[in-house]
């Protein structure tokens, strides 16, 4: 079977729903996209997708055209964005596009959490932000929601621009701009210009962005990308939302203040980086006419997870983790929290940065020395781009996390207030057992 119209793969949709890419996790009457990775086809899955009781399979490949439930197209990946593409075009509903450096993830959760408390929301789900991510994200949001914000993730240019042109968002927020992802966009310069894709968007589509005033950059990219509807948040006057942190250990507390007056509210987020974050999800509370009292009650209900910014308590130690992802930047901020709390001991465990190109190494240096800045008494590096410094350096450097388990399990350490940062791929939580 051959289809290659959009609007006929929409009325399967809407008939079956749940859209799966994986044979392993096939649910009865699934619609099964057979999408290409780099060592498989998954194709050659169809007949077992089907049989597992998918209701159909997408494919792209003609010898694997054995069953009637299998529907042909040019592209099974292109078919997946064209169909959430459609799929958004018939929604009605205000979409909030999310990108930037660092903060994402947790911007995102916080802007649901208070949004939820007036609307039924969507919120991407975990770290479906990518091409493949957006598309399935778009895809579960039925005709119940009445707000969705969708995250969308980037390591080179025009990846923004494309994601945009499947989600559609009426509304935006870059939450900031950092030294991430330097190898794929060519240098701080190139995340610039791929993060501001969004404002392009939205300036092009007569959308609103949410900028925070106190940063330099995006106010730069504002004033380029010319935008008209713009709504501010800070810490100065002239914003929308105003607010200034209360207290920062362990949690943060702030005062804000919009058009109905001052308020007070309380987070279970560590990290005065956050501060912004929740500024972010405070402004878009308010333009979307929640009361004082609803936003607080979502800033104060969110419960970080993750693995970002996220305090947990060992038996033996306090452990700030933080090891979902990290940069130049987002490392700093995190060093510099861990520097401001309040604790007899601590401990930092810091693991290679990814994909950031030639400037790698100039990097892990720089975050080694604004290590040996803090009042951190233990430091540990993990990695290779981390060990080649190791002779210029004070603290504790191992080319695994295999080798620092070894020294943490013979160290055992205990009360101190440990922060564990790194890459992704570092994969770091295999030591939290150890700490």
């Amino acid at each position: 079977m051959y289809m290659s119209a959009i609007d006929s793969l929409y009325q399967h949709f809407l008939n079956y729903r749940t859209i799966c890419t994986d044979t392993r996790s096939i649910t009865k009457d699934c619609l099964f996209f057979a999408l290409k990775g780099e060592n498989f086809d998954a194709n050659a899955f169809a007949a077992q997708a089907l049989s597992n009781g998918a209701a159909y399979a997408i494919i792209d490949n003609p010898d694997y055209l054995n069953d009637d439930r299998c529907i042909l197209v040019p592209d099974v990946l292109t078919a997946l964005q064209d169909l959430a593409r459609h799929h958004r075009s018939l929604m009605n509903i205000p979409v909030i596009g999310l990108t930037g450096s660092n903060g994402k993830t947790t911007t995102k959760e916080l802007v649901n959490a208070v949004l939820s408390e007036k609307y039924k929301t969507f919120a991407t789900k975990g770290n479906l932000n990518n091409h493949i991510g957006v598309p399935l994200s778009l895809l579960s949001i039925d005709n119940e929601i009445e707000i969705a914000v969708i995250e969308m993730g980037a390591n080179h240019q025009k990846e923004i621009e494309f994601l945009c042109g499947i989600a559609q968002p009426t509304h935006g927020l870059i939450t900031n701009i950092g030294m991430a992802h330097l190898d794929g966009f060519g240098g701080f310069e190139g995340v610039k210009k791929g993060k501001a894709e969004l404002y392009t968007y939205l300036k092009n589509h007569h959308g609103t962005a949410f900028v925070n005033r106190n940063n330099l950059y995006l106010m730069e990219m504002t004033a380029v990308a010319g935008l008209d509807k713009v709504i501010y948040y800070g810490t100065g006057s002239g914003n929308t939302v105003s607010g200034s942190l209360l207290k920062t250990d362990p949690f943060l507390e702030l005062s804000w203040t919009d058009k109905d007056g001052n308020h007070q509210t309380t987070t279970n987020l560590t990290g005065s980086y956050n501060f912004e974050n929740i500024l972010a999800a405070i402004g878009l509370g308010e333009f979307f006419n929640l009361s004082p009292e609803q936003i607080n009650t979502g800033l104060s209900g969110y419960q970080p997870k993750n693995n970002r910014s996220q305090l947990t308590k060992t038996d033996r130690n306090t452990v700030i983790c933080d090891f979902y992802n990290a940069n130049p930047s987002s490392m700093t901020a995190a060093l510099a929290n861990i520097n401001s709390l309040s604790a007899s001991h601590k401990v930092a465990i810091i693991g290679d940065m990814f994909e950031l190109g030639k400037e790698s190494r100039e990097q892990h240096r720089q975050v080694i020395s604004e290590a040996e800045k803090t009042n951190v008494e233990t430091l540990i590096f993990i990695g290779k781009d981390f060990y080649a410094a190791k002779e210029q350096h004070r603290g504790h450097f191992f080319l695994t996390p295999d080798e620092a388990k070894a020294f943490l399990e013979k160290e055992s350490l205990s009360d101190q207030l440990i922060l564990l940062k790194g890459s992704r791929g570092m994969a770091l939580e295999r030591l939290l057992p150890y700490l």
